[in-house]
Parts: structure tokens; C-alpha cells; sequence
């Protein structure tokens, strides 16, 4: 039988066959290789299913089935060898006979040996390696790292990802989660590195924000509170008084989910990666309009927003609230400023002061109008003797009363 009877196509099922009983064996029938030896040779010619090597120091042939030349799905050797390459494997077979000495040997199981033990060190020492994605699954996607690894969907991303197909014939950065060569099985995981990277620039970002600096964000969460908003790697809170100018009651009055919003920077605390925002003071200060346009003393409508036990505030443009202190909501005594007033009334008012530093507004209602006059109440005189006898009132009567005593 001649060599190229030996593996060819009719025969390479009993040629793999042949190939995996001598490895469970370990057969050796030579005295000059042994299974498990590692051969050098260089290609010279090339088969639909195998390929031949001039083995370095030796008379021996060597032959590679094109299933031992690579971990990858080919058709044609051709794809990774040429005539004149210099290639190296591990002995599965020998056939050591007078007229017939062979070494079959196989490229993909010392590349599977090597990658095995780069894994290896790659994972003890927790270094980021790069596969290419082979093949989309449905629990996650199949890469060359040497050796078919595996990264399930879980470990893909810090994110759910739908769409697996995008990853398809992709280089991919990741880590080696878990590896037995034994088993030929190694997950490995890409979701601690965008971890990592994501990390990094939350890191980068938070030392380049500034307080008092105007930045632009998207809104993605709504708490009671108030609203969270991207920047970027990182998420700032827009407490809700700092949402506009005008009192909010609920945070959704004021903002929804995917607005792009301008912010203004109060506080950055990159230990505890937390950035204090304000939608409001990134705008125009309606407070700034309103006293350039009035000044103390000016008469102007309001309408009541709210009622305390101190007094009453009183919008007096759009964003601008001032105080109506109790003492100052009526000329005559107020105990409670509900007894007199409603919120949603429209009232006049007149500015007492206006702080800019603090941008408040003195108001009062009193001051609009004039005080009233005061009714002149009857004198009424007693005598608190207990003389029994007549007085001056019972002797003069009314006479007394036209008096001005």
C-alpha cells in the first residue's frame, strides 16, 4: 500500500480512527519517534485531505490530515499552509516498516497545547488577551483564542445585548474566566473588561468636571427627590428644588425621561463618585429680570402659591416668590394668614426690599392700601362706690354726653 493510499479521502475516516487509538494507547512503533514527540518538517506537497513535510533530521515522511492542521473549519489546506512552509506538531502515529516510514503528526494539537498554557498563565496572572469571534450562538458567542473559547451572554457586557450578530467575526478584548484543558473548555468573559473601562473613564470624567461649569446631560431616572442625568461615563442629581425656579411639586412636572437637558456643576465628590446638578441655575435667574425692572416701593399684582404660619408667598413674576409676612398681610390683626387669604388669589402688593444676594423679595398687602379710621367708641363712666346714694350721672342724666371730657 503506498503512502497516498494510506490517507487518502477513501481511507482518512480509518486513518482518524487509527490516529485516536494510538493516543489512547500510546502505541509507539519506532524506535525513533515516539507519540507525544514534537517534529519539525517542511511542506512539499499538498492533498485535498492531507498534507507532506520532509521531517528535519530524519528519513522519515511526515503527513498532517487536514483535520490536525488547524482548530479552524477549512476546506482546503490551502487556506493555511503552502509548499516551502516550515511547520511543527505533535506525533500521533508512526509507521516504521521497510518500505514505509511515516510520522503522522498534528499542527492543531501542539497549537491547542501552547494556547492551553498561555490560558493558563493569562488567567493566574489576570491578563486581557484578544479572540476572534468564530460563530453566534444562542447563549453566546464562540472564539479563537488558539483554542474554541466561549463567552456566554451573561459575560458579554455589563448591559443586556439582543443582538449577539453584530459580534460576528469580531476581534474581541476579554479575560479567561475558567479553563480545563482536559475538558476542552474555556469561558472567558469580556464583561470585566468594559467593566474596567467604564471604571477608567467614570474615573476621567469626574476629574475633569468643575463646579459652577455648564455641561449637557440626558435624564434617565426619576426618583421623589429628583432626577438623575448622564454626562457621559457618569450620573449627576438634580435635586428637585434645584429644577426650576418655580416650585416643583413633582419631579415629572418638571422633567421626563430622555430629555437632553442644560445643567449647571454645584459639587463634584470623585471618592464617592457623586456630582450635585441644577437645571435652574444653568438658566437665566428670572429674579436678575425682575429687579432690573422693578425697584422698592413698586405697587404690582401676585398671585397667593402658598400659605404658612408665618405669612403668605406670593408670585410676583414667573419664577420669582416673595414673602408677605403675617404682619403685613392687613392692617388689622391676622392670627392665621388662611383666615384672610386663599391660595390662587390675586392680590396687590408692594416691594419692601429686594435682596440680590439672596434673591428674595419683601412683600406687602397692607402697604396698598390705607388704613382705615378709627371709629370713636362711647365714654362710659362708673362709679364703683358702694354709696347707695344718687350720681352724677343720675342727677345730670345725658347732659353729660355732648361733653368732650
Amino acid at each position: 500500500m503506498t503512502t497516498e493510499n494510506t490517507v487518502n479521502e477513501e481511507n482518512n475516516e480509518e486513518l482518524n480512527e487509527e490516529v485516536n487509538t494510538s493516543e489512547e494507547t500510546g502505541t509507539n512503533t519506532s524506535s525513533t519517534f515516539e507519540i507525544g514527540d514534537t517534529v519539525r518538517g517542511t511542506v512539499y506537497k499538498i492533498e485535498d485531505k492531507f498534507v507532506k513535510a520532509h521531517i528535519e533530521d530524519s528519513d522519515f515522511e511526515g503527513i498532517v490530515p487536514i483535520s490536525q492542521l488547524t482548530n479552524k473549519r477549512i476546506e482546503r489546506p490551502e487556506e493555511v499552509v503552502s509548499e516551502e512552509d516550515t511547520i511543527e506538531g505533535i506525533v500521533i502515529k508512526v509507521e516504521n516498516e521497510e518500505d514505509r516510514k511515516n510520522v503522522i503528526f498534528s499542527i492543531r494539537k501542539l497549537d491547542e497545547s501552547n494556547a492551553y498554557d498561555s490560558l493558563q498563565s493569562a488567567k493566574e496572572n489576570d491578563e486581557t488577551i484578544t479572540g476572534t469571534v468564530m460563530e453566534v450562538v444562542k447563549a453566546g458567542l464562540v472564539v479563537d483564542v488558539g483554542v474554541r473559547g466561549f463567552i456566554p451572554a451573561s459575560l458579554l457586557s455589563d448591559a443586556y445585548i439582543e443582538d449577539l450578530d453584530q459580534f460576528d467575526g469580531q476581534e474581541l478584548e476579554v479575560k479567561v474566566e475558567d479553563i480545563e484543558p482536559e475538558k476542552n473548555r474555556v469561558i472567558l468573559n469580556r464583561k470585566r473588561i468594559v467593566e474596567a473601562e467604564k471604571t477608567e473613564e467614570r474615573k476621567k470624567q469626574l476629574e475633569s468636571l468643575e463646579a459652577g461649569s455648564i455641561v449637557e446631560g440626558e435624564v434617565v431616572r426619576i426618583t421623589t427627590f429628583g432626577a438623575f442625568i448622564n454626562l457621559g461615563e457618569v450620573d449627576g442629581l438634580a435635586h428637585i428644588s434645584e429644577l426650576d425656579y418655580s416650585r416643583v411639586e413633582k419631579v415629572e412636572d418638571a422633567v421626563s425621561i430622555g430629555d437632553k437637558v442644560q445643567v449647571k456643576i454645584l459639587d463634584v465628590d470623585p471618592e464617592q463618585e457623586r456630582i450635585s446638578l441644577s437645571l435652574k441655575q444653568a438658566q437665566a435667574s428670572p429674579f436678575d429680570s425682575f429687579l432690573n425692572a422693578h425697584s422698592e416701593g413698586d405697587v404690582l399684582e401676585g398671585t397667593v402659591k402658598r400659605l404658612v404660619d408665618f405669612g403668605a408667598f406670593v408670585e410676583v413674576a414667573s419664577g420669582v416668590e416673595g414673602l408677605v409676612h403675617v404682619s403685613e398681610i392687613s392692617h388689622e390683626h391676622v392670627a392665621t394668614p388662611s383666615d384672610v387669604l386663599k391660595e390662587g388669589q390675586t392680590v396687590s402688593v408692594k416691594i419692601l426690599s429686594l435682596n440680590e444676594d439672596s434673591e428674595k423679595v419683601s412683600l406687602s398687602i397692607k402697604e396698598t392700601s390705607d388704613r382705615p379710621a378709627r371709629e370713636e367708641q362711647a365714654k362710659v363712666y362708673r362709679d364703683d362706690t358702694e354709696d347707695d346714694g344718687p350720681t352724677l350721672g343720675d342727677v345730670f342724666g345725658d347732659r353729660f354726653r355732648d361733653l368732650d371730657i
